[in-house]
């Protein structure tokens, strides 16, 4: 089946002059246009489509990825504004729609605004929306502490930042679990620290325990290869010093540091740690 705001791979069955055909295992069909067809497209290839309505409200393929598809949470810059709604870049030729009812305030071209995408059901056309908690909630968790998950960062608070996992549930980034530049709309990798019995989720941008060690030890060795078997960085190192060049804290640069000095992979002295050549 053939659906608006999904990205689907489909087969090419005909040229025409606007482009080509393409088509889904039931030989219903929806137009490639010719902005979008290259030299080596041939009948019977295989293509992944995003599908969406054009401006004259035909579905139609298109090649190139929006920033969000159905169901998924990004940011986008408003860029142009009517008396029914505005209109966001969403990174195809025709602009995301958003309805003043689906707006938390009158939105001004050039801002930059989280947005939740869906399919209306009386049009199937792909509509914005600002006003998350339509959408995003925590009355049913299906996540475990430990999980690896998709975090989208959102507005900062006294606390920490407010995220949305996985596009489905809110969660709190705290300032002290931070030690890389965040932003808001960051799409980053984050990791369930805490679920409380009222529901409330606690990411961390690292993982807990032995596997958070694991991740710093991974990523000093990849430094280390990455510099001939040597690092200016070792136990009198300032935890800016240390920062700035690997974006760990000290104590977390020290345990996997130890970690590779352990696996006697390396020596650390003040400044310095060093690949052991064995």
């Amino acid at each position: 089946m053939l659906k608006s705001g999904e990205i689907q791979k489909l087969i090419v069955s005909r040229f025409t002059d606007n482009g080509a055909y393409i088509m889904d295992t039931d030989e219903n069909e929806v137009l490639l246009p010719n902005r979008y067809v290259h030299e080596e497209l041939i009948v019977g290839n295989e293509i992944e489509v995003f599908l969406y309505h054009d401006s004259e409200d035909r579905l139609v393929a298109s090649t190139d990825m929006p920033y969000l598809i159905i169901g998924e949470v990004a940011l986008l810059e408003c860029v142009d504004i009517s008396s029914f709604g505005a209109f966001l870049d969403w990174g195809l030729p025709k602009d995301l729609f958003i309805p003043k009812a689906n707006q938390n305030m009158d939105m001004e071209i050039g801002r930059w605004y989280l947005i939740y995408a869906y399919r209306d059901d009386l049009t199937d056309r792909i509509v914005a929306s600002a006003k998350l908690g339509k959408f995003i909630s925590n009355e049913e968790i299906t996540l475990n502490v430990r999980d690896e998950v998709e975090i989208v960062i959102g507005h900062e608070g006294e606390l920490g930042y407010r995220v949305i996992i996985n596009n489905k549930n809110w969660g709190m980034l705290y300032h002290n679990q931070i030690f890389k530049e965040v932003k808001v709309g960051q799409i980053t990798t984050g990791y369930i620290t805490k679920i409380t019995p009222d529901n409330r989720i606690d990411v961390s941008l690292t993982r807990t325990g032995m596997g958070q060690v694991e991740d710093a030890a991974l990523r000093i060795w990849d430094m280390l290869q990455a510099n001939n078997g040597e690092i200016q960085l070792g136990d009198k190192s300032t935890p800016e010093e240390i920062y700035n060049a690997t974006e760990m804290s000290k104590k977390m640069f020290k345990r996997g540091a130890g970690s590779l000095l352990k696996e006697r992979k390396v020596e650390i002295s003040d400044t310095t740690i060093k690949v052991i050549n064995n």
